[in-house]
């Protein structure tokens, strides 16, 4: 804080790399690793906080061995650095396209179903509207969620009850899991509904910890008052799934949009389920405030919330 030539205080507003520093800090929890997000060490990130506090005469971070969090002021100032650092953001990202004069880059993560079914239709479009380059990685959900909070990602796309606290999310879609059966298996022919008690006392197909789709079979069944039993195998990705339950496994939950060749071949059998919600949205994550960053990010969450 200064003193104006009329003598009364007057306050520098802080730089955008301490502004984006402390967000970084509210996002994720401690000083350490907003510092890694910002490329300095958690001394300097330290110091450069201290200086802001000095700087606007306020205390801004509250410090503890476990990690860190801002103070009332500290959680304003951010909030009220939301635009600014948007705008930042957008016009680095316009500075960058003049500087290169090369095509522009989006590193996309996306939990299975996202990316077997829905992105390359995406993708496609994106690529007829301007010369970007795309890279794709396939995870969980988990994982996706993940990958944006640490950079590694400019965009996610997730499915199912996953915490993205601290991100900003769009939904993109909505989905609804079905439970699918090889034709010889003892559900196959079923006409009531599976009840949430028998599903529960019978081992399944299952996705691994941390995919949407076991997360949204888990949620429902907790929801009755029941719990997935241990899975007879866990596969990562929904090809995988379905090759078991074709194969002779037991049934396993997959999106419906997996199952439909399978059941017009008649290789699997859809069974029906009675009680669950096990409807689910498709959302996309990002940094930053609810306005998606300028450029790819942008154009690609239009062609999906289309």
């Amino acid at each position: 804080m200064t003193v104006g030539s009329q003598g009364y205080p007057v306050t520098v507003l802080p730089d955008l790399p301490s502004l984006r520093l402390l967000a970084d800090v509210a996002r994720l929890g401690s000083i350490g690793a907003a510092g890694r997000a910002a490329g300095i060490s958690q001394q300097s990130a330290s110091e450069r906080l201290r200086a802001m506090e000095t700087q606007v005469g306020l205390v801004l971070v509250q410090r503890a061995r476990r990690g860190s969090a801002l103070t009332q002021a500290g959680k304003l100032l951010v909030e009220w650095s939301v635009d600014l650092l948007e705008r930042a953001d957008e016009i680095e990202t316009a500075l960058q396209t003049l500087r290169s004069g090369r095509s522009d880059e989006l590193h996309v993560h996306a939990s299975m179903t996202t990316a077997e079914y829905l992105l390359p239709r995406w993708l496609v479009r994106l690529r007829q509207q301007r010369r970007v380059a795309v890279s794709l990685r396939a995870a969980n959900s988990e994982d996706v969620v993940t990958a944006v909070r640490q950079g590694e990602a400019d965009l996610g796309f997730v499915e199912g009850p996953v915490d993205t606290a601290g991100l900003a999310t769009a939904k993109v879609g909505v989905d609804d899991l079905v439970l699918v059966a090889a034709p010889d298996d003892r559900w196959a022919r079923r006409r009531a509904g599976i009840s949430p008690r028998e599903l529960a006392t019978r081992p399944l197909t299952c996705r691994e910890h941390g995919s949407g789709t076991r997360a949204v079979v888990e949620s429902a069944l907790a929801a009755v008052g029941e719990r997935l039993a241990d899975p007879e195998v866990e596969f990562a990705t929904n090809a995988a799934i379905l090759a078991a339950v074709r194969a002779g496994g037991s049934p396993a939950f997959v999106s419906s949009r997996a199952t439909q060749a399978d059941v017009d071949l008649g290789t699997l059998v859809r069974v029906p389920v009675a009680e669950l919600d096990l409807s689910r949205e498709f959302r996309a994550v990002w940094v930053g405030g609810a306005h998606p960053p300028a450029g790819p990010v942008r154009d690609l969450l239009a062609i999906a919330g289309a």
